[in-house]
C-alpha cells in the first residue's frame, strides 16, 4: 500500500514501473524538474518502487510515448487479434501478468490490451485537477482528464491490477468509463513462493483471465458459463497451481 500512503503527501511523485526504460525517463524527468530551473514546482520529492524480483527487460521500443510514461500510462501490449475487447491496466511487478493474461484471454476469444501504469497517484492528481476545473469554471471548456483521454478510443471493460492491494488500482476508478475492475492483495498471505503468494490473492495471470471474463459475461458478450471453466482449467482455487512468478532476487 506504499503508493496510497506516498498519495497523502502532495509532493510526492509516485511511480511504480516496470521497465528499466521507464525508469530511465521518470528519473531524467525527476532531475530536469527539480535540478533544471525551468519548472514551475521544483520542491518536489519522487517515490519510485523497484523490485528485486528478477525479470527480462525488453528494449524501449521505438517511437515510445514518454509523455504517457512520465504522466502515469503508456500501452505496451496491443493486441490486433478479432474477438472481444478489454483493457488491462497494470503496474510495476504486475506488467508480466497482465501480458500472461492477455495470452490467455485468446483461447476464449478476447482480444485485451496491455497498458503500464506508471503512476496510478499522478493520474489520479490529474483527474482530481479536472473535476476542480469543472467545478470552479463551469462556464469555461472543461479539460478532459489525461487518463480518460488515452482510454478514450479503447473498446471493452477495464481491469486494474499491481502487486498491491486493492486501493492502488481504485485510485483512478471515477475516470474510466464503462466497468471498471480491480485485483489486489489484501490482507495477509500465507505461501512459500511467490507464485504462491499470487495465486493466493488473485492477482496472477489466470485470476486477470477469469475476471476479465467475468467482465465480459455482465456486457453479455460471453457466455455466463466460460469463467467457470475457466477456473476449473487454471485450477483457481489451488494456490500451489500458481506460476505467475519467478525465484532469485530474495532479500
Amino acid at each position: 500500500h506504499s503508493p496510497v500512503l506516498a498519495s497523502t503527501n502532495p509532493a510526492v511523485i509516485s511511480y511504480d514501473p516496470a521497465y528499466g526504460y521507464e525508469m530511465a525517463h521518470i528519473v531524467r524527468t525527476g532531475i530536469e524538474r527539480m535540478y533544471g530551473g525551468e519548472h514551475p514546482d521544483p520542491n518536489v520529492m519522487y517515490y519510485i518502487t523497484v523490485y528485486n524480483e528478477p525479470a527480462l527487460q525488453p528494449a524501449e521500443p521505438e517511437n515510445v510515448d514518454v509523455d504517457g510514461i512520465v504522466r502515469g500510462i503508456h500501452l505496451v501490449g496491443k493486441n490486433a487479434a478479432s474477438g472481444h475487447k478489454a483493457k488491462i491496466l497494470a503496474s510495476g511487478v504486475a506488467i508480466p501478468w497482465a501480458l500472461e493474461a492477455q495470452q490467455l484471454l485468446l483461447e476464449w476469444g478476447v482480444s485485451a490490451d496491455v497498458w503500464s501504469v506508471t503512476s496510478w497517484t499522478e493520474l489520479r492528481k490529474d483527474g482530481l485537477a479536472s473535476d476542480e476545473q469543472k467545478f470552479l469554471y463551469p462556464n469555461s471548456d472543461p479539460t478532459m482528464p489525461y487518463l480518460t483521454g488515452k482510454l478514450a478510443d479503447s473498446e471493452g471493460p477495464t481491469l486494474g491490477v499491481s502487486d498491491f492491494m486493492h486501493s492502488v488500482p481504485d485510485m483512478i476508478r471515477p475516470w474510466i468509463s464503462g466497468d471498471y475492475a480491480t485485483l489486489g492483495a489484501d490482507g495477509f498471505g500465507f505461501s512459500d513462493t511467490r507464485a504462491a503468494a499470487r495465486r493466493y490473492f488473485k492477482i496472477d495471470g489466470p485470476s486477470i483471465a477469469v475476471r476479465v471474463l467475468e467482465q465480459l459475461v455482465v456486457d453479455q458478450k460471453i457466455d455466463p458459463s466460460v469463467p467457470q471453466l475457466a477456473i476449473d482449467k487454471y485450477r483457481l482455487h489451488e494456490v500451489a497451481a500458481g506460476t505467475s512468478g519467478t525465484a532469485g532476487g530474495d532479500a
